[in-house]
């Protein structure tokens, strides 16, 4: 077997051609040396989704559905799709047969595209620090001052199990300078203490190492090979509004393309998990699924770490699909437009570098007032007609469930885009 950790170019071509030619990873694995269980994780981490199941659950019987393909998962016609040869060996689609008329989700190893994609991936993992500005500070406090004792940083790490690292690393650390601005740990002059703030150049080197497999076939460039395919498709695009990043509140905001409705949530912090809840909310609760699987079917964001729970987003718990999430390109804020001049409607009444709280953002309620001023405004790309009296008169369900949520028609005198709308919120 050979000994070499990394797969060459070679080696991944030789893979390719084994999946285009329907050997098992078993055989791949010994004709170019390697252990099956390498060549099973290569291609699942490399292959790319070529295809996307419009279906919102892979069932083998959607040719002869009597439901309408509105699948849940106790449909008594549900019969989940297996494919052996996507699923378990070889593991992508290449060489099938049934490759074009397949309508299920499809995968496809390329040797060149995957030997970039790891070339790549290793060079950023050794880039950098894997610490972030604020966890380099927090080792600081407790290193620096024991340093300036004597204690040497095996007595240091002995002591304080929970910094994490090794003797080796805490040395490298050291002597790359990673703890001389936040605490003034040096080679040479342990003792000096710098109190200057850390320079924009030396806190872009304090970085997590991101994990960005979750874009895999949604980029702004599969977005639109969607909606080529699928132009009559209802999008909605998602993004976050916040002043201030540390304490909130944090609005996860929605723009209905279609009717021009901006939909907002109230969060008390801007994470994964809680942008996946207000998706939840938003189909379980706020819509109903049949109505959110209509119009909200497509999910367009931007790169920001709170949308990173891609799958989380995309199916439900039961693993019915209910929408396809896919992301803008880096800095283009400008390919989910709709929601960027809903924003400043937004921010007419919650302005930046105003605190949001003092104003009396304190609940969904006050966020839902000015969601209803905001909605009954007249438009001039509606001819005059407000996003609500769009709604009411195309999708009276719509209007329904919006009113329950407590998201009204203001008369159109009596619409104020202004914070003083919240006041009676302010506590």
């Amino acid at each position: 077997m050979s000994d070499n950790k990394h797969l060459t170019l070679d080696e991944r071509r030789i893979i390719e051609k084994g999946i285009n030619s329907g050997a098992t990873k078993t055989s791949i694995a010994d004709t170019i040396g390697k252990d099956n269980s390498t060549i099973g994780k290569e291609i699942k981490q490399h292959r790319k989704i070529t295809y996307k199941c419009h279906f919102p659950l892979e069932c083998v019987n959607y040719k002869h559905c009597k439901n309408g393909r509105a699948c849940t998962a106790e449909c008594e016609g549900y019969e989940p799709f297996k494919c052996t040869r996507r699923d378990r060996s070889p593991g992508a689609c290449n060489g099938c047969a049934g490759y074009n008329s397949c309508r299920f989700t499809k995968y496809r190893y390329d040797a060149m595209a995957a030997d970039h994609d790891y070339r790549t991936e290793l060079k950023e993992s050794r880039e950098g620090i894997n610490l972030t500005a604020a966890e380099a500070k927090s080792m600081s406090d407790i290193i620096a001052p024991l340093l300036r004792q004597g204690q040497s940083p095996y007595q240091i790490l002995v002591t304080h199990p929970e910094l994490g690292i090794c003797e080796k690393t805490l040395y490298n650390y050291i002597d790359e300078g990673v703890f001389s601005v936040v605490g003034g740990i040096g080679n040479l002059d342990l003792r000096r203490k710098v109190g200057r703030k850390m320079s924009k150049k030396k806190t872009v080197a304090y970085k997590k190492r991101e994990d960005r497999k979750y874009l895999n076939g949604r980029t702004y460039r599969d977005y639109k090979e969607f909606m080529n395919c699928n132009p009559n498709a209802l999008v909605t695009e998602m993004d976050t509004v916040y002043n201030d990043v540390s304490d909130g509140p944090f609005i996860q905001t929605f723009s209905f393309k279609g009717t021009r409705f901006l939909m907002a949530l109230l969060h008390d912090s801007r994470t994964a998990e809680e942008m996946k809840n207000g998706v939840d909310l938003l189909d379980d609760t706020i819509l109903g699924h049949a109505l959110f699987e209509k119009h909200v079917s497509v999910l367009l964001t931007d790169r920001g770490s709170e949308f990173t729970a891609a799958d989380a987003i995309e199916v439900r718990p039961d693993e019915t699909r209910r929408t396809r999430l896919y992301f803008c390109d880096p800095m283009q804020s400008g390919q989910k437009g709709a929601l960027e001049n809903k924003h400043e409607m937004l921010r007419y009444i919650c302005p930046k570098e105003t605190n949001l709280r003092g104003i009396g953002l304190v609940s969904q309620e006050a966020l839902n007032l000015a969601l209803s001023h905001i909605n009954s405004a007249p438009l001039e790309s509606l001819n005059g007609k407000s996003p609500l009296d769009f709604i009411e008169f195309l999708y009276p369900d719509l209007f329904e469930k919006l009113e329950t949520f407590g998201i009204v028609k203001i008369p159109k005198d009596e619409i104020l885009l202004k914070p003083r709308l919240l006041k009676r919120f302010v506590k």
